[in-house]
């Protein structure tokens, strides 16, 4: 007998379901999962559709359809099925993200109706680590940003931003929606900067927190400020406060290439325990 497979957009009543399918892969779907903890699934609120796939009438994948596009415990078959609805609706989305298998198996099946992509970055290992470092001593002056701080933090993100993607997040909307993402996360307490004569040298954010684990994202030194330690100490500060406050798993990811930054976030404790991909439009 032949079990019945099916796509379609979760509702907000399947909102537990929704959650046990995200905490299967804690640290993977830290991004999407603290959006769903805090907006539920409906899609004005959520930002988009999260689609899912269903075994047997059983929610057993999901596909975060918002800014980015994110394939979640997804295997092929309802990979193939998402990249069948992503390619009807058409491309809304900034960039197809997550990890890298699934990630891998969608854009194949969308590259020949979608692409070319402006980058593609199929190789991003995923770090974690459980533990402030023992011989890296966290910079004192790494602090949280204040609330009436954003026009002292706008520049160093707006540079961390343009620097990372590729693209400035001024464009289009003139920022607003950056600016309201920055705005969020320094209310909620999760933006951290070290302040120099009232310029930021270095700054992270915890950009997704569950109960499970909490991601950092932004992290940037100020181009003079290069090659003085400051990634290592700040990013040990940032683990103190993320480990001791949020979650009790730190994860981030990297571009491969980024050989330096791979190297400090080892120093301070980081394992790589899997890869993710980016492709951007």
């Amino acid at each position: 007998m032949l079990t019945t497979t099916s796509t379609r957009v979760v509702g907000p009543e399947e909102l537990d379901e929704a959650l046990a399918v995200l905490r299967r892969e804690p640290v993977n779907n830290a991004f999407v999962a603290a959006r769903v903890q805090a907006s539920g699934l409906d899609p004005w609120r959520l930002g988009g559709e999260m689609w899912g796939w269903y075994h047997g009438g059983r929610l057993e994948s999901l596909c975060y359809a918002g800014a980015n596009l994110v394939p979640l415990c997804a295997g092929p078959e309802a990979v193939r099925a998402f990249a069948e609805r992503a390619r009807r609706q058409g491309r809304r989305c900034s960039s197809v993200v997550g990890p890298a298998g699934p990630t891998a198996a969608l854009w194949s099946y969308l590259e020949p109706h979608w692409g070319p992509a402006r980058d593609i970055r199929a190789n991003q290992p995923l770090m974690v680590t459980e533990r402030v470092p023992d011989d890296v001593t966290p910079d004192p002056l790494v602090r949280r940003v204040r609330k009436n701080e954003m026009d002292l933090v706008m520049p160093a993100c707006v540079a961390m931003f343009t620097e990372e993607v590729g693209i400035s997040p001024l464009a289009g909307d003139n920022g607003l929606i950056y600016q309201a993402r920055v705005a969020e996360l320094v209310g909620a307490g999760r933006s951290f900067a070290r302040v120099e004569d009232d310029r930021v040298v270095f700054k992270a954010e915890i950009g997704a927190a569950t109960a499970q684990a909490c991601q950092i994202q932004g992290v940037w030194v100020a181009p003079d400020r290069r090659g003085e330690g400051l990634s290592e100490t700040g990013m040990a500060a940032v683990l103190r406060y993320a480990l001791r406050d949020v979650a009790p798993v730190v994860s981030l990811y990297v571009n491969d290439f980024n050989t330096a930054a791979r190297a400090a976030y080892r120093r301070v404790g980081f394992r790589e325990v899997g890869t993710f991909m980016s492709v951007l439009f």
